[in-house]
C-alpha cells in the first residue's frame, strides 16, 4: 500500500485506540459518538455511504452549532436512523481539519484529551459549513429540530 491507503490503515488503528478510551467514559456526555462523527466526516470520500455521511455531519452540526452532547446527538441519529430516506451526498469539502485522530491521542487522558475531542469535532464542522443548510432542512423536515 502507498499514499492515503497507508495513512488510512494508520488513522484507523489510531481511531481504534482512542475508542478504547471513549467508550471508557461515563455515558453521561459520551465522547464516543463525536469521535465517531468527527472520523467519519474527515475520512470521507466518494465510497462513503450518503447516510453515513449525513450522519457524521449532522452529529458535528450538532455538537459545534447546537452544544449537543454525544448522547443527544446519538439519541438523534437513532431517531433518523427509523426514516427510509434518501440520503443526500453531501458535497466533499476540499480540505479536512488540522486536527486529527493522533492530536487527540497526544492530549493527557482526562479533560485535556476529553477538550480536544470537542475541538477536533468543532474544527472539523468548519470545512463542511457548505452543507449546513442541509443538514438544518433535514432535522426540520424529519425531526421538526429548528
Amino acid at each position: 500500500m502507498t499514499g492515503p491507503a497507508i495513512q488510512s490503515h494508520r488513522d484507523q488503528a489510531l481511531f481504534d485506540e482512542l475508542s478504547f478510551y471513549t467508550l471508557a467514559q461515563p455515558r453521561s456526555e459520551f465522547l464516543h459518538q463525536l469521535a465517531i462523527d468527527t472520523f467519519t466526516a474527515q475520512h470521507a470520500s466518494q465510497a462513503t455511504r450518503p447516510m453515513s455521511g449525513v450522519f457524521a455531519v449532522l452529529g458535528l452540526y450538532l455538537h459545534a452549532e447546537r452544544g449537543y452532547t454525544g448522547l443527544q446527538i446519538q439519541k438523534v441519529h437513532t431517531r433518523l436512523a427509523t426514516r427510509r430516506l434518501e440520503w443526500p451526498a453531501l458535497p466533499l469539502p476540499v480540505r479536512h481539519a488540522a486536527l486529527t485522530v493522533a492530536d487527540v491521542l497526544n492530549a493527557q487522558p482526562g479533560p485535556e484529551r476529553d477538550a480536544m475531542i470537542r475541538r477536533w469535532c468543532v474544527a472539523e464542522w468548519q470545512v463542511w459549513t457548505e452543507s449546513r443548510a442541509a443538514i438544518a432542512q433535514l432535522l426540520k423536515t424529519q425531526l421538526d429540530i429548528d
